[in-house]
């Protein structure tokens, strides 16, 4: 790495040369390439690893999937240390400790009035990238991973990534666990909080116990919700949604969608829940939240869909009953003053992280990769 007349460092990182189910990703040392002046060098001291790092590095590249190439290094939920800062950046300095997110323009209509997790370019700024590294072999390997590729020991950040927590008094350690805040934690809670803007008076039903979701149940208990009701197929997520502040949950393995709906509006006065925050993307279960909610409801759907997916509306029923289906990404958040909230709840035993995490090294990152796979662990975390 270059850095404006600084010098070159060679670092290592996880390389995905293509699907990590055919045994493509390798730890390799990586030259960074000369920063730009709206970029940030940051040693990584850990990150998280999402379900969307799997979906776009265990894809073949020959499917023509969005987002999907190869060389590239992934990791979308980092923490660390800034090294060196372009000429342009302000807010933050060498040595601080900071989180990374995701990135945006700033300039389209959204960026400039809305939420920046709706920027019209979000897709190529953050799936696509561009190149970062330089592979011992001479090739050019993809980074900027929604403006970070943390699967890095050195990598190079866009500022707009780039959360500032010097003066929140954290530690290594805590660097490690916070290290998911960026991502998955965010947009579970921040969908609760600033899409849905839950209170006392609602019934929030939330389809998926993953990071996402039991994220938002915890957010939900923050914020008083009087039903918060999980949902999920798996018997020890609801168990760990029942510990963190669901009210109810449901175990939909052995369930119709018919009885899935009748068992939801029982929780919820019989009448449905005012809020329910899809974390599947599977379209039956986007319908039986349509159907299950009362009128006037919003139903939230913050997972990916399929390029196949659709879903469809009888339009009248629609219409008469006011429900609102609308898609949310990133829990809306503007992240600079959204995770030192979330850092405080945190620090006030309100948002126990610590029980959703297990921590590997990175240079076991096959065990963790295969652990999200399967689910047995909420959120994995590969450390430095």
């Amino acid at each position: 790495m270059t850095s404006e007349g600084g010098t070159t460092i060679t670092s290592q990182a996880l390389v995905c040369r293509g699907p990590f189910s055919d045994g493509r990703w390798k730890m390799e040392d990586v030259t960074l390439r000369e920063i730009k002046p709206d970029e940030v060098v940051v040693e990584l001291v850990a990150s998280g690893i999402c379900h969307t790092d799997l979906h776009c590095g265990d894809t073949p590249d020959k499917e023509g999937v969005p987002g999907v190439y190869y060389p590239r290094v992934l990791g979308h939920e980092g923490s660390g240390y800034a090294v060196q800062v372009g000429s342009a950046v302000t807010g933050v300095q060498p040595g601080d400790p900071v989180l990374l997110s995701f990135s945006y323009c700033g300039e389209c209509h959204v960026c400039k009035t809305g939420p920046p997790s709706h920027c019209t370019t979000f897709f190529e700024i953050n799936f696509m990238g561009e190149p970062a590294f330089t592979g011992s072999d001479g090739t050019s390997i993809g980074g900027r991973f929604f403006g970070q590729s943390s699967f890095a020991k050195h990598t190079i950040v866009s500022s707009k990534s780039v959360v500032n927590v010097k003066g929140l008094d954290l530690s290594r350690e805590d660097l490690k666990l916070l290290a998911p805040l960026g991502c998955g934690l965010q947009t579970g809670s921040g969908t609760v909080v600033n899409v849905a803007k839950a209170g006392e008076d609602d019934s929030v039903a939330i389809v998926g116990m993953g990071g996402v979701g039991l994220a938002a149940v915890m957010a939900a208990k923050n914020q008083g919700c009087k039903a918060i009701i999980g949902i999920d197929r798996i018997q020890a997520r609801l168990d760990l949604a029942k510990s963190l502040g669901a009210t109810h949950v449901i175990n939909t393995s052995e369930m119709t969608m018919p009885e899935l709906v009748a068992a939801v509006r029982e929780a919820a006065d019989g009448l449905g829940p005012t809020i329910s925050i899809d974390t599947s993307a599977h379209p039956p279960l986007v319908a039986a939240q349509v159907e299950y909610t009362r009128y006037l409801a919003k139903i939230i759907q913050v997972g990916t869909g399929m390029p196949t997916a659709h879903l469809s509306l009888h339009m009248q029923s629609f219409m008469v009953s006011g429900k609102q289906y609308f898609g949310a990404v990133q829990g809306h958040a503007r992240t600079s003053e959204y995770i030192p909230q979330l850092i405080q709840w945190w620090k006030d035993g309100k948002f126990p992280i610590e029980k959703l995490v297990q921590f590997f090294d990175f240079q076991d990152f096959a065990s963790a990769v295969k652990v999200m796979g399967a689910g047995s662990v909420v959120k994995p975390i590969m450390v430095w």
